[in-house]
């Protein structure tokens, strides 16, 4: 036990000390989550922090290779499951860093994933077979390949999906990693146990900096990383001392949030017809907020629901009949609970509302005015006609502003903004990044007065569309408020370029 506990302390102290460096060092290379758009946060935030949770989460298992104990031991002897652990991490970590800085297409990400599911596979964390209730053992044969690496990659990307709050995704992998670690201890696996303690210690230290609200997000390189240690531990935990059934069904359950928000984002997609790797809003900390729940509050929430699905799984892994039956009932209820609460279903009746075009004013306004913007950025020469297009878009929308942030910095560059009358109705202001966020060192922020403060789904998509007109329309004119682009000397220039300065034009079209 006083192994257990000097990793954990160990893993917190290096993860703490890390994260500021990794902070600053994320600002110098432009590691930042612009606001605004589908991201919760407004106001730009280094990412990276991943690095310091992985570092922090090695460093107490290297130490053991110098120490001559019972634990030590142990760990030398899974010695091929640790190194298989260490590579997969470090690779899906690394991917995540290139991806948080410079931006990766899916296919390569995907292409990484399954490259470090394979090393973990041939290190030794396989599904050889599965022990289903009233079946039997059920041997995978040569499907035990496809399904381990389904397995992992599904939980990794699991993960990464559910990271969208400040603390949200650390949060998740601590119930998981503490649940993994008391049945580990529960069944004899001390290499788990060192594992999870290790892990539970690197979250600790990163959560100090990331609960809301937070100092840093742990981007791609934290999510991938932390789905993948929970998804290759779960392999080598209970199933030394229990049926593999048993160690499948008690990660599925410690990670049914996590789980069951990737599996109901692919139905939504389907329904919608849209690419199954489409960003939205949809998702269940998005719709929490939208309810009105402020930011600290849905986290806390949802760390409730993996609370108790954390004591579920606690309660499959003992194995007895009642237990298991009590504890899965449990963990149903609190899935039809969480659903029912934030109104997962509600896509249908928002699919009803789109066919009978029953459409705000504002998505009205902005079916048609789009195309007219398409078609005169075709026609920009130079910066000032894509600023004065802008300018004349906020009068054709009645908009109270539209306005240019730059990504870090604080002062408001004003494209266009009008006094309005608070009385007139809600204010509505939806921010997008001018370009990935690897490359945008500006937002575009909109800002109009509605009958409601919320913004519909399709409104949002149009203002999306909008947005990235924009940013083509700067990119081909190669103005200094263009993305950063890879390869691109023109667009270079800093964030202290002069603002511009723009008044309201006539008329009531962009042409």
């Amino acid at each position: 036990m006083r192994s257990y506990i000097a990793a954990f302390a160990a893993a917190l102290v290096v993860s703490a000390l890390l994260v500021p460096l990794v902070r600053w060092a994320a600002l110098k290379l432009g590691a930042v989550a612009a606001g605004g758009g589908r991201h919760i946060h407004e106001k730009p935030i280094p990412r990276l922090g991943g690095i310091a949770i992985a570092i922090g989460f090695c460093a107490p298992l290297v130490a053991l290779f110098f120490v001559d104990s019972a634990v030590a031991r142990d760990v030398r002897a899974s010695s091929s499951l640790a190194v298989g652990l260490v590579l997969g991490g470090a690779l899906l970590c690394l991917v995540g860093v290139v991806d948080d800085t410079r931006g990766v297409s899916v296919s390569r990400k995907l292409i990484f994933q399954v490259i470090a599911a394979l090393i973990a596979y041939f290190c030794g964390f396989r599904i050889d077979a599965v022990d289903i209730p009233l079946v039997g053992t059920l041997q995978m044969g040569i499907f035990g390949l496809p399904i381990t690496l389904l397995w992992i990659i599904g939980i990794t990307n699991a993960l990464n999906l559910i990271d969208g709050l400040d603390g949200l995704a650390a949060g998740v992998a601590f119930f998981a990693g503490f649940t993994n670690l008391l049945i580990a201890i529960l069944s004899g696996s001390p290499f788990v146990a060192l594992l999870m303690a290790s892990f539970l210690g690197a979250l600790v230290g990163f959560l100090f900096y990331n609960f809301n609200p937070a100092r840093i997000f742990m981007g791609d390189s934290g999510s991938y990383f932390l789905g993948f240690v929970l998804a290759t531990t779960s392999l080598a935990g209970a199933s030394q001392k229990a049926s593999t059934a048993v160690s499948l069904l008690v990660p599925m359950i410690a990670l049914g949030l996590p789980i069951f928000d990737t599996l109901f984002s692919m139905v939504r997609r389907i329904a919608e017809r849209r690419s199954m790797f489409s960003p939205d809003r949809g998702h269940i900390h998005h719709r929490l907020l939208d309810m009105g729940i402020t930011h600290r509050r849905a986290v806390l929430i949802l760390y409730a629901a993996c609370i108790v699905l954390a004591g579920a799984a606690i309660g499959v892994s003992l194995g007895r009949a009642w237990q298991v039956g009590v504890a899965l009932l449990v963990a149903s209820l609190a899935l039809i609970a969480l659903v029912r609460f934030v109104g997962y279903f509600e896509y249908r009746h928002g699919a009803r509302r789109a066919q009978g075009r029953v459409l705000d004013i504002q998505t009205q306004r902005l079916r048609r005015a789009l195309p007219e913007l398409i078609c005169a950025m075709q026609a920009v020469a130079k910066e000032k006609d894509v600023l004065v297009l802008v300018s004349k878009l906020a009068q054709e929308m009645e908009w109270v502003a539209i306005r240019l942030l730059p990504a870090i910095d604080e002062p408001d560059l004003h494209i266009w903004s009008t006094p309005a009358d608070d009385t007139a109705g809600s204010m509505s202001a939806v921010r997008f990044g001018l370009g990935p966020d690897a490359a945008g060192r500006y937002v575009i922020e909109f800002e109009w007065l509605s009958e409601s403060a919320g913004v519909s789904s399709e409104c949002h998509i149009l203002l999306q569309l909008m947005a990235d007109v924009v940013t083509a329309g700067l990119v081909k004119v190669k103005s200094s408020y263009a993305p950063m682009l890879v390869g691109d000397a023109e667009c270079t220039a800093t964030a202290d370029a002069p603002a511009p300065h723009l008044v309201g034009a006539s008329g009531s079209r962009f042409m």
